[in-house]
């Protein structure tokens, strides 16, 4: 078998972070914050290890970082929780519908004014796209940092910048781009980052963070136990408490940090292994002649799409994996704005994603398997 479905999650895991979530369900068994026995408190300091692990490697405070199920729902808290009435929305063709559907929810309750960018060109999305688009009411410019379609950059820096300026919420979705790309939210002045545990920061599945900038508004979406203010039926906005209800996924988050670790010990190497991939298979399946592919050069980011004549993308994905055993991803990939914008709505793409453990002879494979298909 040969895995290019990264984006959805990276698979294989690193052995630490399997390693770290067997060992969380004996040596950190109790609730977090729940109790005050001294086998919670070791559970509730671990928690606080992996905060401070996020916060540093994004430049913000440890209690600014809310562990959320995923970047999913860390997108919808940040949206949901950060509505005004009567305002106004950017967002781009590129966001993911875990962006996309909570907005456009608020617009249909008549809460919002939405408008949706379009990027110009075919390689980034910049701060001249959105520009058009400003309004003296919008408060939130929301964008995808990487699109999870064709890898395409949106230029975070010069969009936060002017947001900072124009007193403009800033919510960037990192779920393609945390663990690829350094970010900082203090210089790129990002006031809502979503991020995904179990991709880039090679975590398991059921884990994500919101981490907020020291000036950004949110109220919670979710209700119920916080572990603190008890007394209170009303629920507490306190960060990250009050936006926290339940049983936080401990294991899961143990094994975020230990991902961390991993990507953290490993950065350089891992994203250069990435971009070196992904520019020879771009350059390769480019040299094939009935195969478009949709990714710019330049985003070379492990997230390449492509089509292979006029198939459709399921068919030659069911394919790769029936025939040669590759995995791939097909469809709309839950970004439908994105193919509208690329022409492929109703064919969808090909995608194939890489990670830390992507080997040549995998793309190498891939390559070759996309040639035997266009001469059957």
């Amino acid at each position: 078998m040969i895995y290019l479905d990264n984006s959805a999650t990276t698979y294989p895991k690193p052995q630490q972070v399997i390693n770290a979530v067997t060992e969380s369900f004996s040596k950190y068994g109790a609730n977090p914050g729940r109790s005050g026995h001294s086998f919670s408190v070791k559970s509730a300091l671990k928690v606080f290890e992996v905060r401070e692990k996020l916060a540093n490697m994004f430049n913000a405070k440890p209690e600014n970082v809310i562990f959320t199920s995923g970047c999913t729902e860390a997108l919808n808290l940040a949206i949901l929780g950060s509505k005004i009435q009567g305002g106004h929305v950017i967002a781009t063709a590129c966001d993911h519908n875990s962006t996309l559907r909570p907005l456009y929810h608020l617009k249909e309750q008549g809460i919002i004014e939405l408008d949706i960018v379009a990027p110009k060109s075919n390689d980034k999305l910049r701060l001249s796209d959105v520009l058009p688009f400003v309004k003296p009411n919008t408060y939130l410019i929301c964008t995808t940092h990487i699109s999870n379609v064709d890898g395409m950059e949106t230029m975070i820096n010069e969009i936060g910048k002017f947001c900072f300026e124009h007193c403009i919420m800033f919510l960037v979705d990192a779920a393609q781009s945390a663990g690829h790309k350094k970010i900082n939210i203090e210089t790129s002045h990002i006031d809502f980052l979503a991020i995904a545990g179990h991709k880039g920061l090679y975590g398991p599945m059921g884990v994500g963070a919101l981490i907020l900038s020291d000036k950004a508004k949110l109220l919670p979406i979710k209700f119920g136990g916080t572990g603190t203010d008890s007394i209170n039926i009303i629920q507490p906005s306190s960060v990250p408490e009050g936006f926290e209800s339940g049983t936080i996924a401990l294991p899961n988050i143990i094994g975020l940090g230990a991902g961390i670790d991993f990507v953290r010990q490993n950065f350089g190497k891992i994203n250069q292994k990435i971009e070196d991939l992904c520019t020879y298979l771009n350059y390769e399946l480019n040299q094939i002649n009935g195969v478009r592919v949709f990714t710019h050069p330049d985003n070379d980011f492990g997230v390449l799409s492509f089509n292979v004549k006029n198939l459709p993308s399921t068919e030659v994905s069911e394919r790769l994996d029936k025939e040669f055993g590759i995995l791939t991803r097909s469809g709309l990939h839950c970004a439908p704005l994105k193919h509208l914008s690329l022409g492929t709505i109703e064919q969808g793409t090909v995608r194939a994603s890489l990670s830390a453990f992507t080997k040549f002879s995998h793309v190498n494979s891939l390559v070759k398997s996309v040639k035997k298909i266009l001469r059957s």
